[in-house]
């Protein structure tokens, strides 16, 4: 069968055999139905209106009151006209001058965490025009900033030692709410609920208590699952800001579907509703579809995505990639499973958004680095660089700690497989330097594993659209997920 992968700008076709199994995530097993357009208000304002664990945000506000509103990066994606962010943000804000509060007294936050802070553009883009311009202009729509520590405030650390500095105006407002998306993730689980205030509105020391490879190499973290040790510490980190603001966060989370569109909307006391939020997205996440264990998993990798435009040509983010699909499908892959990735690996860094991570290749080349944790011990050195931390203040680069989140993660590929083949590489010595083998097409490594470690008669898995869409974690057809 001719199967068509990411590549690129565009595509690269493949020759596979008649026998190979395809998932395509929302195609191949549908997603729960998605809540028609025209009920999406009606649906988020019940949502708002009826809030689990806590009092609904009518009666936790007055005239007055201090507000902030926390919003995704557009890393989270969904930038439709019905999106979360624009529907819940503009239905909230209702609820808050209802009750008295006036718009000078409302914040809203973009938790890009130690991602890269996001352009006015990309605001827009996520917020819409109306919200853009009625906060934009007075100041009152800003990114985190981890490194701005007029503007952060040290609350110690939790119970099991993990440190707890966080955004400052969130901390001072009467009322935080957490606008998230319960959308599958490899770290952790899912995304929002606790993991939305642990990573997007703290601190690199904060974030370096579980985004690092004592956390993320436990045996607990693959494949992914929702009790993990990082995703205790999200919990854990959330609670202990919660405890010492002296109030809850107010959550308002979505569970997405493919497209980004929303399934179910749940608010309130994160430590009450995610439970909710993920019975429902159990069942489009945890996608029990495989008969048989796959020997060789296939699929391309664009040189755009969610990290942003060289994710899939820089060599350590492109590790990062391959390591999140190993994370997700891991309860379907075999002992022996081989990777096959076609990517263009053209030696395009994109310098300019992470500006550290060619120093941090060009070290990995050097001194006894025999794998990716080997670098784990230059994170200090790296996370408190002036330059680099100038770069991610005011020139919209990623923190040079997010590079160390990258490592831990792009190792679990090289762990849990025989082999991973990149296959049209432009440069394909960038492949080599992070230990991959490289071949000119997707058949050639294909014939190469045959020979090296599957056999003749691999069961193959191809994945095309891989990173173009809401992914999935498969399972075995007979397996029950209980997160």
């Amino acid at each position: 069968m001719k199967l068509s992968f990411e590549y690129g700008q565009g595509t690269v076709e493949a020759d596979l055999p008649d026998s190979t199994d395809v998932f395509i995530p929302g195609v191949t097993v549908p997603d729960p139905a998605c809540i028609p357009e025209d009920q999406i208000v009606e649906k988020t304002l019940e949502s708002i209106r009826n809030p689990i664990g806590m009092e609904p945000v009518t009666k936790l506000v007055k005239k007055g009151s201090k507000v902030t509103i926390i919003f995704p990066d557009r890393v989270k994606g969904g930038e439709q006209a019905t999106s979360h962010r624009k529907t819940s943000i503009r239905l909230i804000l209702q609820e808050l001058y209802s009750a008295g509060v006036e718009k000078k007294d409302i914040l809203l936050i973009c938790s890009n965490g130690l991602h890269r802070k996001n352009t006015d553009r990309e605001i827009y883009n996520v917020l819409g025009a109306d919200l853009f311009h009625e906060f934009w202009h007075t100041h009152q729509i800003i990114n985190h900033d981890s490194e701005d520590y007029d503007h952060l405030v040290d609350l110690g650390t939790t119970e099991y030692g993990d440190p707890v500095i966080m955004n400052k105006y969130v901390y001072e407002s009467d009322l935080a709410i957490l606008i998230g998306h319960t959308q599958g993730n490899p770290y952790g689980g899912y995304s929002g609920g606790y993991k939305h205030c642990a990573t997007g509105i703290t601190h690199w020391r904060s974030i370096a208590s579980h985004h690092v490879p004592e956390v993320m190499h436990k045996k607990d973290f693959v494949p992914v699952s929702g009790h993990s040790t990082m995703r205790s510490k999200f919990d854990e980190i959330g609670q202990h800001m919660e405890k010492c603001m002296g109030k809850k966060f107010f959550c308002c989370d979505a569970v997405l579907d493919t497209k980004s569109r929303q399934i179910e909307i749940n608010s309130g006391y994160a430590k009450e509703m995610q439970p909710v939020s993920w019975k429902t997205a159990d069942k489009r996440t945890y996608v029990p579809f495989a008969e048989k264990k796959y020997d060789v998993m296939i699929f391309g990798m664009p040189q755009f995505f969610h990290y942003g435009e060289g994710m899939g040509t820089n060599p350590i983010m492109l590790m990062q990639a391959l390591s999140a699909q190993v994370i997700r499908h891991k309860r379907v892959m075999s002992d022996n499973c081989v990777i096959i990735c076609a990517s263009t690996c053209n030696g395009y860094f994109h310098d300019e958004l992470w500006p550290y991570l060619r120093e941090m290749y060009d070290m990995f080349q050097k001194d006894q680095m025999n794998t990716l944790p080997d670098l784990n011990r230059y994170g200090e050195y790296f996370a408190t660089n002036e330059e680099y931390i100038r770069k991610y203040r005011y020139c919209n680069a990623f923190h040079p700690f997010h590079g160390f989140s990258m490592i831990s993660c792009g190792h679990l590929a090289e762990r849990h497989t025989s082999a991973i083949y990149l296959c049209g590489a432009q440069e394909p010595g960038y492949a080599r330097g992070m230990g991959l083998k490289t071949r000119a097409t997707i058949e050639e490594a294909l014939a190469d594993a045959k020979r090296k470690y599957v056999g003749e008669n691999p069961n193959i898995l191809a994945l095309p659209l891989t990173f173009k869409t809401a992914a999935v974690h498969l399972m075995m057809k007979d397996e029950v997920y209980n997160g």
